[in-house]
C-alpha cells in the first residue's frame, strides 16, 4: 500500500502522525511511505531520519495526496486540504466531526473513508487512541490554568498551591475520565484543593481510592456543579461523549456567579465544549474574557509539547495503522471491532450515530459497506 504522511498545517500544530521507526516498520512490511518534507521537524524528527528509515521525502504536497491510498494525520483536514482528498482514499486521524458541520459535509462530498482516532473503542469502553492525548491535555490544562491565574495574564493573581498561612487555589474538574483524572493529579500534586464532579458512582468510588486527600469526589448535578463553580479559581472542562457534541454544563448566565479573574480551561472544546461561552482558540491567542472570566479554548493543546505528544500518540495509533496497511480498511474493520467503531464517514455516507445526530443527517448501515 502507498501511505502518505502530510505535514500538519493547523496553526502551531507540530505533531506528526508517523515517526521514523514506524516508517521503517511499514517499509519492512512491503509498503511505500511518502512523508512530506519537514513533516517531522516540529517533533524533532528530520527528513534524513525518515530517508534512513526507507521513506520517500516528498517536497510537493499535492503529489503526496495524489499518490497515497492511506493518509495518516494528527488533526482534521482543514479547508485548504479538502480539495486534495479523493474518493476511496482512507484518512486516519482525529476528526471530531460532531463539532464541525462544514468539515463533515466536505468529507461526505469527497467520498473518502474517514476513520476517526477518537471513536476507536475497545469492548471495555476505553478509547485507546484518545487516551494518550487526553493524558497530555489533562496535565496541560492545569499547567496552562496556573499560568493564566497570574495577574499579568489576566487572572486573579492566585498561586495554585498557596503557601503556608495562605489557602491554595480551588480547582474544579468537570468529568472524572482520563482528562479529568490527569488534571486532578496535576492540580493536587501542586497543592491545590481539587473537586472532581462525575455522573458515575463507580468512577467516583474508584477515584476515591487513588486520589490524595486534597481531592473531593462529588456527584455531578446542576446544584452541586454551581455550588463548586462559584468557589472555583480554576475550572477544567473534561466532559466527553464519544463521537458526539459535548453538553453545555456551564451556561453563560453562570459566569456571573464566578469570581472575577477565575479561569476556565475547556478541554472538551474539540467536541463543542462543555461551557456555553467557549470557542476554539490557538496557541498564538489562547484566551479571551467573558463576564470577567478568562476562557482558554486551545483546540490542539498537545501540539504545544509535540515531541512528547507525537511519541505518546504514535505508540497507540501505529498498530492500527499497520493493520489498515496490511489488510485494507474493509478487512481490517471486519476483524477488529474497535477499529470498525472508528469509521465515521464511508464513501459519502455517515455511519457513526453521534455525527448523524449532531447535524440531522441520515445514518447509513455500516454493515452494507463492510
Amino acid at each position: 500500500m502507498i501511505i502518505g504522511v502530510p505535514k500538519e498545517i493547523k496553526t502551531n500544530e507540530n505533531r506528526v502522525a508517523l515517526v521514523p521507526a514506524g516508517a521503517e516498520a511499514l517499509v519492512a512490511d512491503g509498503h511505500t511511505v511518502h512523508v512530506e518534507h519537514g513533516a517531522g521537524e516540529g517533533s524533532g524528527f528530520t527528513d534524513k531520519m525518515y530517508r534512513e528509515a526507507g521513506a520517500h521525502v516528498t517536497p510537493k504536497i499535492d503529489d503526496l495526496w495524489a499518490k497515497a491510498e492511506l493518509i495518516l494525520k494528527v488533526k482534521e483536514p482543514i479547508k485548504v486540504e479538502w480539495p486534495r482528498i479523493r474518493k476511496g482514499q482512507v484518512l486516519f486521524t482525529y476528526f471530531h466531526f460532531a463539532a464541525d458541520e462544514k468539515l463533515t459535509r466536505a468529507i461526505v462530498k469527497s467520498g473518502c473513508i474517514a476513520i476517526a482516532y477518537e471513536t476507536v473503542q475497545l469492548s471495555s469502553g476505553e478509547l485507546p487512541l484518545l487516551t494518550p492525548m487526553s493524558e497530555v491535555a489533562g496535565r496541560m490544562a492545569v499547567q496552562e490554568g496556573a499560568k493564566y491565574l497570574e495577574k499579568l495574564m489576566g487572572g486573579r493573581g492566585i498561586l495554585l498551591g498557596g503557601v503556608p498561612g495562605v489557602s491554595p487555589a480551588e480547582v474544579v474538574v468537570i468529568g472524572g475520565g482520563v482528562v479529568g483524572t490527569n488534571a486532578a493529579k496535576m492540580a493536587a500534586g501542586l497543592g491545590a484543593h481539587v473537586t472532581i464532579l462525575d455522573l458515575s458512582l463507580d468512577r467516583l468510588r474508584y477515584l476515591s481510592d487513588v486520589m490524595p486527600g486534597n481531592v473531593d469526589l462529588i456527584y455531578s448535578n446542576r446544584y452541586n456543579l454551581l455550588e463548586r463553580v462559584e468557589k472555583a479559581d480554576l475550572v477544567v472542562g473534561a466532559v466527553l461523549v464519544p463521537g458526539a457534541k459535548a453538553p453545555h454544563l456551564i451556561r453563560k448566565e453562570d459566569l456571573k456567579r464566578m469570581k472575577p479573574g477565575s479561569v476556565i480551561v475547556d478541554v472538551a472544546v474539540d467536541q463543542g465544549g462543555c461551557v456555553e461561552t467557549i470557542k476554539p482558540t490557538t496557541h498564538e491567542q489562547p484566551t479571551y474574557v467573558v463576564d470577567g472570566v478568562v476562557h482558554y479554548g486551545v483546540a490542539n493543546m498537545p501540539g504545544a509539547v509535540p515531541n512528547t505528544s507525537t511519541l505518546a500518540l504514535t505508540n497507540a495509533t501505529f498498530s492500527y495503522a499497520r493493520t489498515l496497511a496490511r489488510k485494507g480498511w474493509r478487512e481490517a474493520c471486519k476483524v477488529d471491532h474497535a477499529l470498525a467503531l472508528g469509521l465515521n464517514i464511508v464513501q459519502g455516507h455517515v455511519v457513526y450515530p453521534g455525527v448523524a445526530e449532531a447535524f440531522g443527517m441520515p445514518l447509513a448501515d455500516l454493515a452494507a459497506d463492510l
